[in-house]
């Protein structure tokens, strides 16, 4: 398997209406999952928005390992972005984007100001691929006083616009992904978060891999969890041994492949395996589909 095709034609129209949408505002809010901050980026996105100032928000940053998400802080601020860790479960960080969405756009209406125009409220837009959290953020962001703004004629004609705290009003769009994975790995990463269907790859190679980048990365995370004594080499024995831990057994001592991906790929997800990353600044982790190379 080479590429991982999955481009519904929905995801076409939104990335349509983004670029055509992109006049109306003065800031774009770039949700990432903290896991893979970089796997999770629509790689066409910076020449979508181009110019247009930009807040990364690194999402389900409770499910991610806290030391590296420090890591790539620091990282998106060298290239010059403002960028939060949110856990829209606590809602924390929350309060950040509204404050730093302010701050991005604080020269453009200064500007408006000098000229005699009032400050009006800002305008956003939350961008991300599937799965990263965009409607939860939102809920978070609009609160229970939330009212929509409603159509605006000859301006924003059957567009939606919510309101969120902190005096900004969003553009409500769908959330896009790009139409072909050049890297399986960062294929498989987002299989491994969820950010693409189980049915797209095969769940039990997809835990299978999982299992083989745990055991890697976090061994003692999955030797705690399944109660497991020791790490084996190959991936497939530790699969083997989870499965027999959990009781993932058919007739006759056969393995049910199937039911221990789905109970490791849960766990993951959950982050009842404990708070795992996939992937940190300047550091290249090959997720391989066969164990003969990395």
């Amino acid at each position: 398997m080479e590429h991982i095709n999955w481009y519904p034609g929905h995801m076409k129209k939104t990335k349509e209406l983004i670029q055509k949408n992109l006049k109306l505002v003065d800031v774009v809010i770039e949700l990432v999952d903290a896991r893979n901050p970089l796997s999770s980026r629509n790689p066409q996105i910076n020449e979508i928005v181009q110019n247009k100032p930009k807040v990364i928000v690194l999402n389900k940053s409770d499910l991610a390992n806290p030391a590296i998400s420090k890591e790539w802080v620091e990282y998106f601020k060298k290239e010059g972005y403002k960028v939060v860790e949110v856990d829209t479960i606590s809602g924390k960080g929350l309060d950040k984007v509204t404050k730093m969405s302010n701050e991005a756009v604080e020269d453009k209406m200064k500007a408006r100001e000098e000229k005699g125009m009032n400050r009006r409220a800002i305008r956003a837009m939350i961008v991300g691929i599937p799965n990263v959290g965009k409607s939860s953020i939102i809920n978070r962001l609009t609160g229970k006083k939330s009212a929509k703004t409603g159509d605006r004629p000859g301006v924003t004609k059957g567009k939606q616009w919510v309101r969120l705290k902190g005096n900004i009003e969003l553009l409500d769009t769908p959330g896009v992904l790009w139409p072909k994975f050049e890297d399986l790995n960062v294929g498989l990463k987002l299989a491994f978060t969820g950010s693409i269907k189980d049915e797209v790859l095969d769940v039990e190679t997809v835990a299978l891999r999982l299992i083989e980048y745990l055991c890697r990365y976090y061994p003692d995370n999955i030797k705690e969890r399944y109660k497991l004594d020791t790490i084996e080499e190959e991936p497939l024995d530790n699969m083997e041994n989870i499965a027999k831990k959990r009781g993932c057994i058919l007739g006759k001592g056969r393995i049910d492949y199937t039911r221990v991906a789905n109970i490791i790929l849960d766990e993951f997800r959950a982050s009842t395996i404990g708070r795992i990353s996939l992937e940190r600044p300047n550091e290249e982790i090959h997720i391989t589909m066969n164990d003969t190379e990395e």
